[in-house]
């Protein structure tokens, strides 16, 4: 299930296993997505293309 939050005018969505990034997220956002290897953080840039940190966070609270 995925949540939304608003920082500084900013939409940060977690999404839950099986969500659709596309179906929940809109351009800029922030999108916190969990999988086995950790907490991976990407940004929806304007173009709609995706971008994401090398490596995952260990925790939600990190990649937050």
């Amino acid at each position: 299930m995925a949540t939304k939050i608003r920082h500084r005018r900013t939409r940060i969505v977690t999404l839950g296993q099986g969500d659709d990034l596309m179906e929940h997220c809109k351009l800029k956002d922030i999108v916190i997505v969990p999988d086995p290897e950790g907490w991976w953080t990407s940004f929806i840039a304007e173009d709609g293309s995706v971008d994401k940190y090398d490596i995952p966070f260990p925790t939600y609270s990190a990649a937050l």
